[in-house]
């Protein structure tokens, strides 16, 4: 008899959770719905875009830099999209990874000169120890130490604190009267603050804010710097 009655009671508890769950994403606005699939940008990083203040641009972005404190984040410079990763035996092995082309080793001694004419100085040099990120920080930078805080790869979500050690270098404030330099890739960037992706060759500089936040006060395309030392002699 018990069974019976608990048979019977099976298809009116489904058809009351149905009700109710059926009355509780109607009490959710459309719009609410739609933006919970789209990521937000993660609310340590504020865009150019976001903040009141304008970006930093031409004679006031060198003058900034120069005083130091800042972080500048680059993408390596051009690869070969003809390689991959995928046979890769560990970070050494760069016959077996995406590496430079010569006109990608081209442009990072050019950003190089160009940090330099505009004596903006680097203080300590962090790079992903994949080879094209190795290689572009030695040619821009003169140097380059290997960090697993900014290390490529994309997030995912059996790892979500991937990019925590990274976030906390953009946060942390930079010491002395120098900026820190990383040279990395596109994942790590897109996956602390939310993207766009940075085109390779181009530069994120960022304001460390403390307690784990930072703002993006320029990007510097690969092809920018002309314009900037063009700023310092007008």
């Amino acid at each position: 008899m018990a069974a019976t009655l608990a048979r019977a009671a099976v298809p009116v508890v489904h058809q009351l959770l149905t009700l109710v769950l059926a009355a509780a994403l109607a009490a959710v606005p459309a719009p609410a719905l739609a933006q919970a699939a789209i990521p937000a940008v993660p609310p340590a990083a504020v865009t150019p875009e976001q903040d009141a203040r304008p970006p930093l641009a031409g004679r006031a972005l060198v003058t900034a830099l120069r005083g130091g404190g800042y972080v500048l984040y680059l993408r390596h410079t051009s690869t070969d999209f003809g390689e991959n990763d995928e046979r890769m035996t560990d970070y050494a092995d760069c016959k077996n990874q995406r590496n430079l082309t010569d006109a990608g080793r081209a442009e990072a001694r050019d950003i190089g000169a160009a940090l330099r004419e505009l004596q903006i100085p680097i203080g300590e040099v962090l790079a992903s120890p994949f080879c094209r990120t190795m290689e572009t920080g030695r040619l821009v930078f003169g140097r380059a130490t290997v960090s697993l805080a900014v290390r490529g790869g994309p997030a995912r979500p059996e790892t979500p604190d991937r990019y925590a050690d990274l976030r906390r270098l953009l946060s942390t404030p930079v010491a002395g009267r120098t900026n820190t330099a990383i040279a990395s890739h596109g994942n790590p960037f897109f996956g602390v603050t939310g993207g766009p992706y940075l085109a390779e060759g181009e530069i994120a500089v960022i304001d460390p804010q403390g307690n784990g936040k930072f703002r993006i006060v320029a990007r510097i395309p690969k092809n920018g710097w002309a314009a900037l030392i063009a700023a310092t002699r007008g």
